[in-house]
């Protein structure tokens, strides 16, 4: 078991600190717990809601609007328990070492990336390329 990585409140990864050392891989790791556990809260959320909102409404445009409603938070859910198994596979790398690498070229991903999306797996050129050869293929 590793001992606990100290990090004070105000910490912010530096370019100048070695490449994903146990603060940085600590700073990442709170960051993507918080990030989850705030999806985790949202979710139970929107699971309290759907149970107390199950009533029937005589007016067929109201009813209409909130079945749109409903599905609309049904679909943002979906997309943010996609976005929870992003997290946790991120955690994984932390875990594994691999984390803040890019599982194409192996290079390094920007800190400034890994800050602004902590799931990233590609640098953010390794991002473009992919992106454009799959725009190239869908055009097809």
């Amino acid at each position: 078991m590793k001992a606990e990585v100290f990090l004070p409140d105000d910490y912010s990864p530096a370019e100048d600190e070695p490449f994903m050392n146990d603060r940085q891989l600590e700073y990442f790791r709170r960051k993507l717990n918080t990030w989850k556990n705030e999806l985790m809260v949202g979710t139970k959320d929107t699971l309290e809601g759907l149970q107390d909102s199950t009533r029937n409404i005589p007016d067929v445009a109201d009813r209409a609007s909130e079945e749109t409603d409903r599905a609309l938070e049904l679909r943002t859910r979906d997309r943010q328990r996609k976005l929870v198994a992003k997290i946790d596979a991120a955690l994984r790398r932390i875990e594994e070492g691999e984390y803040g690498y890019c599982e194409e070229t192996g290079e390094p991903i920007s800190l400034k990336r890994l800050d602004a999306r902590p799931i990233a797996t590609m640098s953010l050129e390794a991002q473009e390329r992919h992106e454009r050869r799959e725009k190239v293929h869908r055009d097809d």
